[in-house]
């Protein structure tokens, strides 16, 4: 299947960039990137588990086109994403004497993404950077949108940036080398966009169910461009989440609670699976949206192997007080009031701030019991 290319239109337009989908992307769009290097050098980042399987790769790529690379090479994980390695990535682009027009390459999975994407966006008050998304969860929603950030004491994400990357390159032959884990946490994401999407992109899902979970089934690229597109039109329409950007955290407000909960335990794609499938029993338990719609969400969550509830999450068994703590401190509450993406239907999301926490609470000890906990498969 030949390259897809989404536009991520913004204002000015020359803030604009593309994402480049498909097998082998990465060899047929050295060229493009080979431009962007000052003086024949691009810094990379990446960590230690890409730079095992494929920085060898990308350096003899850009060899080829005589650009030569200076890696800084991280520890796998979300607890790179800290101040420490903050600290450490910008000393390193500094040491490069990078200027403002200059380019980093952020080579990995999301947490690569976030963590060089916020360096990128300090250093100088703002050099350029290229996401090259290594796992399918940074091909379908990290990479794009240009949120940048570092976790904390206080939970995920607390610390970061609105700063947009000169381009995306997704090349599907790196998710080959994916644990099965990680490409179910990253269908998640997909999961979320086409819950999202108004249209037939959640029946396609429907249909094709696990054969999706191959990296080379055609449908795959299709549904990351469906993805993408989806994902596109809505930070174009507001980039700096000031209103609608905002549902692009379907599930994410329990999920980050999840996370933050058990860190290091559950991805976050399962984090957010377990979100959706929370997302759309409460929207059904408030009568907003209807049952039928609630039941395909979760046995397509079941009929991919991940949580559909936030018993089944990985790394529980969680206690609702505390997810519920977690959950006021989130970064997108307003007034005092947690907000949270409720659904009327699949492809019809909505923002609000209704749900008492005394509800939200009785919720939470409802659907953390919706499993017993010793049926529960800690991946």
């Amino acid at each position: 299947m030949s390259l897809q290319i989404v536009d991520v239109e913004l204002q000015p337009v020359s803030r604009s960039y593309q994402v480049v989908i498909g097998v082998d992307a990465l060899p047929q769009m050295i060229p493009e990137l080979a431009k962007l290097a000052a003086n024949g050098v691009l810094p990379v980042i990446t960590d230690e588990t890409v730079a095992g399987l494929h920085l060898n790769r990308l350096q003899s790529l850009l060899a080829n086109v005589d650009i030569k690379t200076k890696a800084l090479i991280l520890p796998s994980g979300e607890k790179t994403k800290n101040f420490s390695n903050l600290e450490k990535t910008c000393n390193f682009l500094l040491e490069q004497e990078m200027q403002r027009d200059d380019c980093l390459v952020a080579f990995g999975g999301g947490v690569i993404g976030d963590l060089a994407g916020l360096a990128s966006s300090l250093v100088k008050r703002g050099t350029c950077f290229v996401q090259i998304p290594t796992t399918l969860l940074a091909q379908v929603d990290s990479s794009v949108g240009g949120k940048t950030a570092i976790n904390t004491a206080i939970g995920k994400n607390m610390v970061g940036t609105f700063h947009q990357p000169k381009m995306v390159i997704a090349d599907i032959a790196f998710l080959q080398t994916l644990p099965s884990r990680q490409i179910r946490a990253g269908y998640a994401e997909i999961l979320k966009l086409a819950c999202l999407q108004a249209g037939d992109f959640f029946e396609f899902l429907e249909n094709l169910g696990t054969n999706l979970l191959n990296d080379g089934h055609l449908g795959l690229q299709q549904a990351i461009a469906r993805s993408v597109h989806g994902k596109a039109k809505i930070v174009a329409a507001d980039e700096f989440e000031s209103g609608q950007r905002a549902l692009l955290n379907l599930g994410h407000t329990f999920a980050h609670a999840l996370e933050s909960e058990a860190s290091g335990m559950i991805l976050h794609g399962e984090a957010v699976a377990a979100g959706l499938g929370a997302a759309f029993s409460l929207s059904a338990a408030q009568g907003l949206c209807p049952p039928e719609d609630r039941d395909r969400v979760i046995n397509h969550l079941c009929a991919i192997g991940l949580p559909s509830s936030l018993a089944e999450a990985p790394g529980g068994k969680y206690d609702p007080a505390n997810l519920l703590n977690r959950m006021k401190s989130d970064k997108k509450n307003r007034n005092g009031k947690i907000h949270l993406i409720l659904c009327r239907k699949i492809g019809d999301a909505f923002i609000t701030n209704d749900v008492s926490e005394t509800d939200l609470l009785e919720f939470m000890e409802t659907n953390l019991g919706s499993v017993d906990s010793s049926e529960v498969v800690k991946i």
